[in-house]
């Protein structure tokens, strides 16, 4: 199922974790999206709604009294408020006040510009460069640490370690929001030029890059000793199937005779990616469901077709989150492999997105899911079935290696016996 157009039958799985230890995995790809933006919710509630929805006091939620309220709050806020605050914003902040009134971090309203954002993180499509950076926070340099294959980035010859210095003449060390400078200087639209200056080094060069189609991988996957699969799955995007099933594939044929699947640090993404995944996996069964409130039950079933019948193991922590634990329920609750690392998140309730004809959007909790067992994991997780902290073996001076990462060498030593 594609992301964009997605209508009401197609629910979204969200979690943002910017605070990650840069020492575990997965932290790389925490720079490449986000969502950015001013969200004005206190003050914004004031502004005058009738003025807004143009339909008269009798239809609205709202009395007469409450529409006087927000215009006079109005009026005061432009004359005491130190700044000017655009109608756009008002209105946005109206609408943005409105779902933040249910008290869910998960319902909330998207401006049109947000939506296309989200739509970006989710599909895991843009136009732009085709590259991994991270902004220094005290130097301010914005570093290359990844060019993917055919990019944009690699047929102009950037390379890992280039420090970008500008785009269009925009220093990147005037800036210390990362999503907000991507978003403004690097992507854009398809064909679309960009000016480029790197440090490489001691020398400095001017670069023109055309943006083109990036498609962000989320999927890793290598052969370690001992014929043991590993695949490290980022997030749950409209890609990840193609991108899981094209991994697996290959390391049959490399003699895969047992796996590991990395689920640390993925804060989770679309159901139906999730779901066709574990039907590459399991057995024949409901892999998930959910149950609305007023308890009406849509279920996912794994076919049994495909089962990959290999010892198994799931790595987790704290930030495995949402569409990641339905993975992970659902391995669990099959008895299909073994659960190591740290508890789970704990989200067990699903959003419904829906565009509207402007361009903006909503995304409304609609449900809770349940694993296969019926057990909903909400605020709750899941605990491992061998309970260990992380703990990065190496020194202080030593890049991540999975030799050195003591969770990956406890599902080593699980999957030899």
């Amino acid at each position: 199922m594609q992301s964009d157009n997605r209508d009401v039958n197609e629910y979204t799985f969200e979690t943002d974790f910017s605070n990650i230890d840069g020492r575990k995995k997965g932290f790389r790809r925490g720079v490449l999206v986000g969502i950015s933006g001013t969200l004005i919710v206190c003050l914004l509630l004031s502004f005058a709604f009738m003025a807004v929805f143009n339909v008269r006091v009798a239809g609205s939620f709202m009395t007469k009294g409450d529409s006087n309220k927000l215009n006079q709050l109005n009026k005061l806020l432009d004359e005491y408020y130190y700044k000017d605050v655009s109608n756009k914003k008002k209105v946005e902040g109206i609408y943005k006040g409105l779902f933040s009134s249910t008290g869910d971090d998960y319902t909330e309203y998207y401006t049109p510009e947000e939506y296309e954002k989200l739509n970006a993180e989710l599909t895991g499509n843009y136009a732009g460069i085709g590259a991994v950076l991270q902004k220094d926070p005290e130097s301010g340099d914005l570093t290359i640490l990844d060019v993917y294959k055919e990019s944009a980035a690699e047929k102009a010859g950037l390379k890992e370690g280039d420090i970008i210095i500008s785009v269009d003449n925009n220093r990147a060390a005037d800036t210390d929001d990362l999503d907000d400078y991507v978003s403004k200087n690097i992507r854009g639209k398809e064909g679309l030029v960009r000016h480029f200056e790197i440090q490489r080094g001691a020398e400095t060069k001017k670069i023109d890059i055309k943006l083109k189609q990036v498609t962000v991988p989320t999927v890793d996957y290598k052969m370690l000793d001992g014929n043991i699969g590993y695949i490290e799955i980022s997030q749950f995007s409209s890609g990840t199937y193609d991108d899981f099933t094209k991994a697996v594939e290959d390391l049959k044929s490399q003699g895969m005779t047992s796996v590991i699947y990395d689920l640390r640090n993925n804060g989770g993404g679309m159901v139906d990616s999730v779901t066709s995944i574990l039907d590459e996996i399991l057995p024949k069964g409901r892999t998930v469901y959910t149950k609305d409130k007023d308890g009406h039950e849509e279920s996912f079933y794994s076919s049994g077709k495909k089962k990959l019948e290999i010892p198994t193991v799931v790595l987790v922590n704290g930030n495995t989150a949402s569409a990641s634990e339905i993975f992970t329920g659902a391995i669990r609750d099959f008895k299909w492999g073994t659960i190591i690392g740290e508890k789970t998140f704990g989200k067990g309730i699903v959003q419904v997105t829906l565009p509207l004809t402007d361009g903006s959007a909503i995304k409304v909790t609609n449900a809770r899911y349940y694993t296969p067992n019926g057990e909903c994991i909400h605020k709750k997780g899941i605990k491992p079935d061998i309970e260990l902290k992380y703990k990065f073996l190496g020194n202080s001076t030593d890049e991540y290696d999975i030799s050195l990462d003591n969770q990956v060498q406890k599902a080593i030593e699980v999957l030899k016996k």
